[in-house]
């Protein structure tokens, strides 16, 4: 139960930093809002280590590299799709593999579930694609370029937690500051190879830094959660992010909450509720 609440508490700020971060790009190029995003979720974990502990070794600096690698590989592929759309297609696309991978790898290394998990985990597969999907047109249809980006981005989204979840557990946020470490030098590395192209629009320095404690936030909370319950369990719950950007969506901007996405809540609603029985 304790894992349960920890990974809906991940949904829901990895879905609040989404919406931060959305916001901050529709101000300036994208890299820009992340050059400030990513160094601020790295200062929340850092101010982290004193009160939770950080164990460094080879075993814990490789996931936290590998993952670290993953998060900007996601990064990267998930605009780049995005991008081409069209996103009602794409972003279901993209949360689903997100969240099928790491059930695949929590049921291979042994992980049991009961009669109430077996029907609330598919249905909460389905939750993900339902919230996650927008409104577009029906005749639109993704390219094959589109749609292996998709996959790709959903693949290295699930490898970024695959990885967190495989570090040892012992090792406090270890792994998060090995691997935000690495995401940001990327990122920055990136944002500097590109300055030319960053337009001169200065980022929401607030917005982006929210958005970015939110993430290391999400992250924590994903962690503790993995750490303390089934990985096939914490990931399909916290796949569910969307509905968190869903439903500030609606409230902040009164964006329209379609009918599929609002099937997609009760969906998830029920879902969790099987979970939480198992």
């Amino acid at each position: 139960m304790i894992a349960l609440l920890l990974a809906l508490g991940s949904s829901l700020a990895y879905g609040c930093a989404d919406f931060l971060g959305g916001l901050g790009a529709r101000k300036a190029h994208v890299l820009r809002t992340v050059m400030v995003a990513a160094p601020a979720s790295l200062a929340i974990e850092l101010l982290l280590w004193p009160v939770l502990g950080a164990s460094f070794s080879l075993r814990v600096l490789g996931w936290g590299v590998a993952s670290g690698v993953a998060s900007a590989a996601a990064f990267a592929l998930l605009y780049r799709t995005l991008a081409i759309g069209p996103m009602n297609v794409l972003s279901p696309l993209t949360a689903l593999v997100s969240a099928a991978l790491p059930v695949a790898v929590g049921l291979s290394q042994g992980e049991r579930l009961g009669t109430a998990g077996l029907v609330g985990l598919p249905l909460a597969l389905i939750a993900v694609v339902l919230v996650s999907a927008g409104h577009g047109a029906g005749s639109a249809r993704p390219s094959r370029t589109a749609l292996l980006l998709g996959f790709g981005a959903g693949t290295a989204i699930a490898v970024q937690l695959i990885c967190l979840h495989q570090a040892p557990s012992d090792s406090g946020v270890a792994p998060l500051i090995v691997g935000r470490t690495v995401a940001s030098t990327v990122t920055l590395a990136a944002a500097g190879l590109m300055r030319r192209k960053l337009g001169p629009e200065r980022p929401a320095y607030a917005m982006s830094a929210t958005a970015g404690v939110l993430d290391s936030l999400a992250n924590l909370l994903f962690l503790l959660a993995s750490r303390s319950g089934d990985l096939a369990v914490v990931a399909v719950i916290t796949a569910l992010y969307p509905a968190g950007t869903v439903l500030l969506a609606r409230g902040v901007l009164a964006e329209r909450v379609h009918r599929g996405q609002l099937v997609g809540l009760g969906t998830a609603a029920v879902a969790v509720s099987l979970l939480a029985l198992a």
